[in-house]
Formats: structure tokens, sequence, C-alpha cells
């Protein structure tokens, strides 16, 4: 799932218009996304970050660089690893 700064109304518009198959939540108050460490308090937007939770709900790995050719293999991967 994606987590958006952006309101719910902007993330469903994201959706419909590039098909996008994952859902999007929005963090408006970017409270989320400062836990994460994607966005300061005082920062107008978060940074584009992927977090990968392992099933105990820690994070395992942050992905500082994403590279959108590349990152669904890289996640696969590491997803693989948690076993």
């Amino acid at each position: 799932m994606g987590i958006s700064c952006d309101p719910t109304s902007a993330n469903k518009a994201f959706r419909e218009k590039f098909s996008f198959p994952f859902d999007l939540l929005s963090d408006e108050n970017k409270s989320m996304c400062i836990a994460y460490g994607a966005a300061q308090a005082d920062s107008p937007r978060a940074s584009r970050i992927s977090v990968l939770v392992d099933p105990n709900g820690k994070v395992a790995k942050v992905y500082d660089t994403v590279k959108p050719a590349d990152h669904p293999d890289e996640v696969l991967a590491d997803l693989a690893t948690l076993g």
C-alpha cells in the first residue's frame, strides 16, 4: 500500500488516472510520514521512500532511493529473506 500526505480525493484521482493497483492511504497531518522518517514536521511534502515492514510489524528495511523499474524485484528479494 502507499501513503501520501495528499487528501483522499487526490489519492483517488491518482489511482484512477494511472490505474494504480494498490491502496493509497491519506496522511494529511503527516503523523505516519514523520514516524517513518519520510517527512519533517515543518516540510510541505514527504520524501518518496519505501519501508518494508516484517510480519511482526517492525521495520525491516528502508529504501531511501527508489528506482521504479528495479524496486519491485528489490523488495521481493528482501521480502524472501524475512521468512
